[in-house]
């Protein structure tokens, strides 16, 4: 006898509708999984909720080089199990299903994103040193008490782990049960912008820390919708994760103009010039962005043809 059976066996008919019509705004009873808003908002509250708890335990007990070492591990974990959570219990579809299919073309667009934001960060420093913005100071410098390589790797790590969980958390899980759940209730095309619109928005709110001034929010909507922009074209997260990855990397670690965290720098510049350009959330920096979002649309379209939205975004398949 089937656990089914024996329920309807045991409770009363009007005991059961109950049941069900308290149940339906909390789980799909279709698909076998909670609705879309809990699957959209559970990987990204739990998730920031154990690193918080995670690093600040961590933090209170351990100094470097282990503290590092505990944080990149604990930040590994904390994303492989969100990885799995979601696709065995919260959304029952494969990891492939997020933007994550891991096969060789998937890596092939990993690299091709990095190249891109290598590329355009090495274009916003020409700029500014040639605007007199920046002043090149040394090379290999910044790397405090652990060897210049072994804290280039170690910082790589961790921005790589945490760009990968931004991806997946705010465009694999958020942006796609977004989609899944408002399509049908509108236009295909509306229910993907409203997906993108909002998963952008809570993108930049994760990064309001860094923000001095509300106009300062814009590089990081501009930011997000790039990135959500790829993902909804190719239905992949590999290139908006190579891109998001070496961006963050090579502005900060190669180039030298990084300013929200200190880290070991391959060339050593000092930002001289008006933050309203050379800041962070800076002029020069928007511009080479938008720039690179459009290396990366032009690099869709030379792959698959003409743009358009990917069905996978907002279509349920099942595991």
């Amino acid at each position: 006898m089937s656990i089914q059976s024996m329920v309807d066996r045991i409770l009363p008919i009007a005991v059961r509708q109950r049941a069900v019509r308290c149940l339906w705004s909390v789980w799909n009873t279709n698909q076998h999984r909670l609705r879309a808003p809990l699957r959209a908002l559970l990987p990204t509250v739990l998730t920031l909720i154990l690193l918080g708890l995670i690093q600040t335990a961590i933090r209170a007990r351990f100094v470097h080089p282990a503290r590092e070492l505990l944080e990149l591990t604990s930040i590994a974990v904390i994303l492989t199990g969100a990885v799995v959570l979601s696709a065995r219990v919260l959304d029952r579809r494969p990891v492939s299903g997020f933007g994550l299919s891991f096969d060789r073309e998937w890596w092939h667009s990993v690299v091709v994103g990095g190249l891109i934001a290598t590329v355009i960060n090495g274009g916003a420093l020409i700029v500014a040193l040639g605007a007199g913005w920046a002043t090149f100071t040394g090379v290999m410098r910044g790397s405090g008490e652990l060897p210049f390589i072994p804290a280039m790797a170690l910082v790589f790590v961790y921005i790589a782990l945490a760009a990968t969980w931004e991806e997946f958390i705010i465009r694999g899980t958020m942006l796609t049960n977004i989609a899944e759940g408002t399509d049908g209730l509108a236009p295909r095309w509306m229910a993907v912008g409203f997906a993108v619109t909002v998963s952008t928005l809570v993108f930049a709110f994760l990064h309001g820390g860094k923000v001095t001034h509300f106009s300062q929010y814009g590089y990081y909507l501009i930011a997000g919708l790039i990135f959500s922009g790829v993902y909804v074209l190719t239905g992949e997260l590999a290139l908006s994760i190579g891109f998001h990855v070496f961006y963050n990397f090579t502005q900060s670690t190669i180039f030298g103009l990084g300013h929200s965290q200190r880290t070991p720098e391959l060339l050593a510049v000092d930002l001289v010039g008006p933050a309203r350009w050379v800041g962070e959330e800076g002029l020069v920096f928007v511009g080479f962005a938008i720039l690179g979002g459009l290396f990366l649309l032009a690099y869709i379209r030379w792959q698959t043809g003409p743009l358009g939205l990917d069905d996978r975004i907002p279509t349920y398949t099942g595991r």
